[in-house]
């Protein structure tokens, strides 16, 4: 039996895992605050450009939980910052992290989700995915699926680099 919210619509699970993805991109929002006012001229652009894009996609968020028959949870006021944020450098590790972390929320939320939920949730991932990427300079085989990035070989694939001869 599927156990659904108090409204008792949407499963829990599914409330449960959007809830999740608002809160981060609550988070993510205040985080490109942080980059923003650290990175120089030449990365300014994209730390706003991600910025704006993840206001959008919280917005969005903030609908979809509506939509499951829930109150969404409002942003804090602030957030703890994984680690200290004194300059560029660290500034753009931040961003990569934040992305990491907002991709692995969002595969929770394609596992959890169906219909069209499912398809923003997995839009989410991806565009999380490919921000890590531009912000860290390299990826992982399985982007929000940590269980499955452990298991990449160093090749990115699982069981590593194929071996040819």
């Amino acid at each position: 039996m599927t156990r659904t919210s108090r409204s008792g619509g949407a499963p829990r699970e599914v409330v449960a895992a959007a809830q999740a993805a608002l809160a981060a991109e609550h988070a993510t929002v205040y985080g490109y605050g942080v980059v923003g006012g650290r990175v120089d001229d030449a990365r300014a652009t994209e730390a706003r450009e991600a910025h704006d894009a993840h206001r959008a996609r919280r917005d969005a968020m903030s609908r979809a939980v509506r939509d499951l028959g829930t109150e969404p949870e409002a942003a804090a006021a602030a957030y703890t910052l994984p680690f200290p944020v004194p300059d560029e450098a660290a500034a753009v590790r931040l961003a990569a992290e934040l992305e990491s972390r907002l991709a692995a929320v969002y595969a929770d939320l394609v596992r959890a989700a169906t219909g069209g939920l499912r398809g923003e949730a997995a839009a989410g991932l991806r565009e999380a995915a490919v921000r890590a990427v531009r912000w860290s300079g390299g990826s992982v085989a399985f982007p929000g699926l940590a269980e499955r990035a452990a298991q990449a070989g160093p090749g990115g694939s699982p069981g590593g680099p194929s071996q040819r001869a």
